[in-house]
């Protein structure tokens, strides 16, 4: 069900931002406030919340897709991405609801992109780790290792969801994986297409979120998904 803030612009956006979210009606209307101030259509995909999420989103100005239950982070995005591409953005920026990326870092992406022409950059926070809880680095640093050498280049933060993507590039992106691992599956399609992609600096924001990401559940989904991804490869 799509939901549109009272007065939004019928001409196409040059830049969207996808926020994918999931109970976050606490943390949601100042993310999208921020984004909105950045001059990016912002698109919340309410992934099936308990709570007041999509109201409280679409109150700050947001355009609200709304999934009637929990799919996960992966199919959040998907949905995102449809809408982007149905409204003529020419590139789309991906960001979390919870408060841990900074909207107004949105213009480093669209300047970076619009100076090197790049199609896909990733945020990277691992350029100043103060603050980042030690479990995390370790992780983010193991796991970008991994995936890196899995692509064949080098990408400093590959866990980090603060994104931007070309919108024509979207329908490569289609992954099997449906939450938290399909961020990962992401890279590894388009690095298989030989497509430029390059970081960009951001912070490193924590604060009393908790975060949606289940380690246990999470690493074996992630691991399924690059054991399948390897099989996939070695059949082609």
């Amino acid at each position: 069900m799509n939901e549109t803030p009272t007065g939004q612009t019928t001409s196409p956006p040059r830049y969207c931002a996808v926020i994918p979210a999931f109970a976050e009606a606490e943390r949601i209307g100042p993310v999208v406030a921020a984004a909105r101030a950045q001059g990016v259509h912002v698109i919340v995909v309410d992934d099936g919340s308990p709570d007041r999420t999509a109201e409280v989103a679409r109150a700050a100005g947001a355009e609200v897709i709304r999934h009637l239950e929990n799919r996960g982070k992966g199919q959040a995005l998907r949905t995102g991405f449809h809408r982007a591409e149905e409204l003529g953005c020419e590139a789309v920026i991906t960001l979390d609801g919870d408060g841990q990326h900074d909207p107004a870092e949105i213009p480093r992406f669209i300047e970076a992109y619009e100076r090197t022409r790049i199609p896909v950059l990733i945020g990277n926070r691992m350029w100043n780790q103060r603050g980042m809880p030690l479990v995390r680095r370790l992780t983010n640093r193991f796991m970008s290792w991994l995936l890196s050498r899995e692509m064949g280049r080098y990408l400093p933060d590959t866990q980090c969801g603060y994104r931007l993507f070309r919108t024509d590039l979207l329908r490569f992106v289609e992954t099997e994986s449906d939450r938290f691992a399909a961020e990962s599956e992401i890279l590894l399609r388009l690095a298989a297409r030989g497509l430029r992609m390059d970081s960009v600096r951001i912070q490193t924001i924590y604060g009393t979120e908790r975060s949606k990401i289940r380690p246990l559940a999470d690493t074996i989904r992630f691991w399924r998904m690059l054991r399948r991804w390897r099989r996939g490869r070695r059949a082609v």
